[in-house]
């Protein structure tokens, strides 16, 4: 799966990621998904509480892990955090909001979740100027995570 945003990265860990998500159940990989989103939103200094579609979205996500919520209120969540990103002038916020929204919308679809990982390392070389090292780091992090909720 080729990625469909444009941005720098270490194609051969995404490869690697892309691989090991094949393996993998939706669950698994929404888990995955809501946890590059966390980070993400640390990343640009955002307490996920503060804004109430991300926070929506996040506890929705969360209650479609333990059968709570149903897939289209996870969807709905999504359109929701996505709308917020579209309306959102900081190109760094924006890219971290769509994050967010993918990784919300990993319960929907799995292939979501490799989506928000893309969000993730574009999000990545917003802040850093596109510098190669803090990609690689942000992709082996997101492997190292990947390996810990397929407990690999």
């Amino acid at each position: 799966m080729t990625a469909k945003i444009k941005m720098k990265d270490s194609l051969d860990l995404r490869h690697d990621i892309f691989n090991l998500s094949l393996q993998l159940d939706q669950q698994s990989l929404a888990n995955w998904a809501i946890r590059l989103a966390k980070r993400s939103l640390t990343m640009i200094g955002i307490d996920y509480h503060t804004i109430r579609e991300v926070d929506e979205g996040i506890t929705i996500h969360e209650l479609w892990q333990i059968n709570k919520a149903k897939v289209s209120d996870v969807r709905k969540a999504s359109f929701a955090i996505h709308k917020l990103a579209r309306e959102t002038e900081s190109e760094s916020k924006k890219t971290v909001l769509r994050v967010v929204g993918h990784a919300v919308a990993s319960g929907h679809m799995k292939e979501h979740a490799l989506v928000a990982a893309d969000y993730a390392v574009k999000a990545v070389g917003l802040i850093t100027s596109n510098n190669m090292s803090a990609i690689t780091e942000e992709r082996e992090w997101q492997l190292k995570e990947l390996k810990i909720v397929s407990n690999i």
